[in-house]
């Protein structure tokens, strides 16, 4: 008999997770004051875009390899 088929975690859609990895670490994007939004600085509301980037793409990884 042979066997069934194994499922592996190699999915192309798995290079989306390096977006939230990579996109902090370029700190050129939030090395400024300015713009405010809300009176935050932009360092502050940016890293909570970065939090919302990588709930998205994580989400979107998940749902696509599921």
């Amino acid at each position: 008999m042979s066997e069934p088929p194994r499922k592996t975690d190699r999915s192309p859609w798995n290079w989306l997770l390096v977006v939230p990895i990579v996109l902090p670490l370029l700190t050129f994007l939030f090395n400024a004051d300015s713009p405010r939004l809300f009176g935050f600085p932009l360092f502050y509301w940016l890293q909570l875009a970065f939090i919302i980037v990588g709930v998205t793409c994580t989400t979107i990884v998940y749902r696509m390899t599921k």
